[in-house]
């Protein structure tokens, strides 16, 4: 009882600051990428430094993380591995759901990252947007995230990995780094509770330019669904425990 009482309060004033960080650096975020990136990773930095003292739950990089342009292809579980994921990064930008674009002050923040908005509802046409969004962007140099799976994808549960990874993989030419996480167990997809324990992300080696699309999707789920399992039991989940 008392851990699910710290665990609202830890909620309450992390979104209270989200909008307060948002303003405090919007004069200089909303006209530099740089400042951007400085407001973003702060309030994760935030978030990561009350997460550990209100509900003992701390953070950790594990893996050698990429600096050049890559193509991240990431587990998703909750919010946390957003925010550790991009701020292990140098340049991060992620793919992201249309609608968040028109959100007020997220919006702003994510173009001026650089991150590429996607039509959810329309597959195919998604999939060639983001592919030309993403190469009309090349000259904003960083490192490009796609949750390969879609959505958030709670610990124990498995859904298939979506194919547009594969096209950009294909049609960019750039190594891929998977990444396999743990947060899930942690920071749920749903409801109030967040558990003490250590949360993961781990940047697996890269998978290099060249494979075929079935080889590819192969390998880069393979290696994140081992991975991530591995981190899971080490934060103590078990398969229908």
């Amino acid at each position: 009882m008392l851990q699910y009482l710290r665990s609202v309060i830890f909620i309450v004033q992390m979104y209270v600051a989200l909008p307060l960080f948002g303003l405090v650096f919007a004069p200089w975020a909303l006209f530099s990428r740089r400042g951007a990136f400085a407001a973003c990773k702060s309030y994760s930095r935030y978030v990561f430094w009350t997460a550990g003292w209100m509900v003992d739950l701390r953070c950790e990089v594990r893996g050698t993380v990429p600096e050049g342009e890559v193509l991240i292809a990431a587990k998703h579980q909750s919010f946390l591995d957003i925010m550790m994921i991009f701020t292990a990064l140098p340049a991060a930008k992620f793919i992201m759901k249309k609608e968040l674009m028109m959100a007020p002050v997220l919006g702003q923040y994510a173009r001026k990252l650089g991150c590429v908005p996607v039509d959810r509802g329309k597959r195919g046409a998604a999939i060639e947007k983001m592919v030309s969004d993403v190469n009309a962007g090349r000259a904003e140099p960083g490192q490009l995230i796609i949750y390969s799976q879609g959505t958030r994808v709670a610990p124990g549960v498995k859904l298939p990995y979506k194919v547009g990874t594969a096209v950009l993989y294909e049609q960019l030419g750039q190594p891929c780094v998977p990444v396999a996480t743990n947060v899930g167990v942690l920071w749920p997809k749903r409801g109030l509770l967040r558990k003490p324990g250590c949360a993961v992300v781990e940047f697996l080696p890269a998978i290099a330019p060249g494979l075929t699309r079935s080889e590819f999707m192969q390998t880069l789920e393979d290696a994140v669904e081992t991975r991530s399992d591995a981190l899971m039991a080490e934060a103590g989940f078990t398969y229908g425990g």
